[in-house]
């Protein structure tokens, strides 16, 4: 995603100001984990930035739709996407850390006076996506000896219960493996 930069305007360094900011950006993929999402469609987002005091808070969503791969049949699947986009900028670079914070639960207000909206926007959405993306609740996946996809079509492979060689599998010889505690 390339830089969405806002220029904080003077009006915003008196406390308790905000201002409303929107508008499309182009992300194309996205990495989460093992899986790889794509954005076809620019993502809208939206924030507002208020003075609290002696720093910028940066509040709102950015919404999309993203395509990734299901976990177990490896099929296309859309899905929507919203996260709550959040982040904390002190204005000054001398100014003390906020006792109830983590180092990285804050930055400081750049000396250009800029705000980078896209690191916002990545972490938004690397927080809503799927530990495992899935087409269907009920996906059957993929067929472990010929690679079917077990949700449109029945393979012929025997079952692993109906006698597949040692040869077929190099992992049966674990089969009769006990663990003596």
């Amino acid at each position: 995603m390339d830089p969405i930069r806002i220029q904080i305007p003077k009006e915003l360094f008196t406390p308790a100001e905000c201002k409303h900011y929107e508008e499309d950006a182009r992300l194309d993929f996205l990495a989460s984990g093992p899986d790889l999402y794509e954005f076809k469609e620019p993502l809208h987002w939206e924030a507002d930035i208020t003075n609290t005091g002696g720093a910028l808070l940066v509040t709102g969503t950015v919404e999309g739709m993203a395509t990734g791969s299901c976990s177990r049949c490896l099929e296309s699947v859309d899905i929507p996407v919203t996260g709550e986009i959040e982040g904390y900028f002190l204005i000054s670079p001398d100014a003390a850390a906020p006792e109830d914070m983590e180092g990285d639960e804050f930055e400081f207000l750049p000396e250009d006076k800029t705000i980078d909206m896209a690191p916002l926007i990545h972490a938004a959405l690397l927080l809503e996506m799927p530990r495992i993306l899935l087409c269907d609740e009920e996906c059957q996946g993929l067929c472990p000896s010929c690679g079917a996809n077990l949700n449109t079509t029945e393979c012929g492979c025997a079952p692993e219960d109906e006698g597949a060689s040692p040869s077929e599998n190099p992992f049966a010889v674990l089969k009769n493996v006990t663990f003596d505690e």
